[in-house]
């Protein structure tokens, strides 16, 4: 009986099947935070660009 249990909670809770799913969900998080992290700064030097562009013409 115990043992009949004990294959319940491994087949429950040790399976790999969502592993890969996971994988790949924290890779696209990390390649989205860089992105973020890497084009923030330029859109705000790029603003600041485009207002001193816009204030010369005005």
């Amino acid at each position: 009986m115990l043992k009949m249990y004990w294959e319940m909670i491994q087949a429950r809770y040790l399976n790999e099947k969502g592993q890969g799913m996971v994988e790949y969900g924290l890779i696209l998080a990390l390649i989205a935070a860089v992105a973020v992290a890497s084009f923030t700064p330029m859109g705000v030097d790029l603003a600041s660009k485009l207002d001193t562009l816009t204030a010369k013409f005005k």
